[in-house]
């Protein structure tokens, strides 16, 4: 559990370090150039690499085990936070109306997953990512008041972004059940 909590905490700080740090992230891009993106990217690299490894042993209470309704929730919610990822770098009209999708993306899949493993190391680390997703569109919405709607956005757009939704959902079902995990329950 200790790797899982500090991938969490590593993920979480270098994403915080924009608004909350700007003067040491200042230091570091003067100091390594472009490198600065590689090292950031290593780091969260790295971060991903302790979550995984820590989530995987790591153990706690089962408060619930999963079954037919939570995994069709979790679906669900899936399909959605797959479609919202994706919306922050489309040209979709969709993306007009929300701020953050992808954080918010990230959030929906995190209780997804909540939904669908309800043991203890499922809460620290979704539940971790869940916080940490709502947590940075205050923090960015606090820094940056003012939103500015996309606005050129096309229904080829929409539907663009429909299919590439449904295609990656099935991808990242297929890999689940690759990796044993079954996806649609059985």
């Amino acid at each position: 559990m200790i790797l899982l909590i500090l991938g969490l905490l590593l993920w979480t700080a270098v994403h915080f370090m924009r608004r909350l740090a700007p003067d040491q992230r200042q230091a570091l891009q003067d100091r390594f150039g472009d490198g600065s993106k590689g090292i950031i990217a290593a780091v969260l690299l790295l971060a991903i690499v302790l979550m995984v490894i820590g989530y995987r042993g790591a153990e706690g209470t089962v408060y619930w085990s999963r079954n037919s309704a939570l995994t069709s929730i979790n679906n669900l919610l899936m399909l959605l936070a797959v479609a919202l990822l994706g919306l922050g770098s489309s040209k979709s009209q969709f993306r007009r109306h929300m701020r953050h999708p992808m954080l918010a993306g990230v959030g929906i899949w995190a209780i997804a997953h909540l939904v669908a493993n309800g043991d203890t190391p499922s809460f620290v680390l979704f539940g971790g990512l869940a916080i940490w997703a709502v947590a940075q569109m205050y923090v960015i919405n606090r820094a940056v008041p003012e939103f500015t709607p996309f606005e050129e956005g096309s229904r080829e757009g929409d539907i663009r972004i429909i299919v590439i939704s449904l295609a990656v959902y099935i991808a990242i079902a297929l890999v689940h059940s690759w990796l044993g995990y079954k996806a649609f329950g059985g």
